[in-house]
């Protein structure tokens, strides 16, 4: 019975550790997860604001020097 006991304590203490291994990669995921979020509601922003002619239309740019 104590053997018993003891194999449970050693298993239980390496689940400790391997679930807050696992923690430990969950959050650091969240972060870039919440990074990348960021940079695409970014990214989609300055795409909306090519959209809805903040730049020059052709007509509006000045021809290049070679003209």
């Amino acid at each position: 019975m104590e053997s018993r006991l003891t194999d449970l304590e050693i298993r239980y203490a390496h689940q400790e550790v391997t679930i807050e291994a696992l923690n430990e990669t969950l959050l650091l995921q969240q972060r870039s997860i919440d990074q990348l979020r960021a940079e695409l509601t970014r990214i989609k922003q300055q795409l909306q604001g090519l959209n809805t002619g903040e730049m020059a239309s052709a007509a509006e740019e000045t021809p290049p020097p070679h003209y």
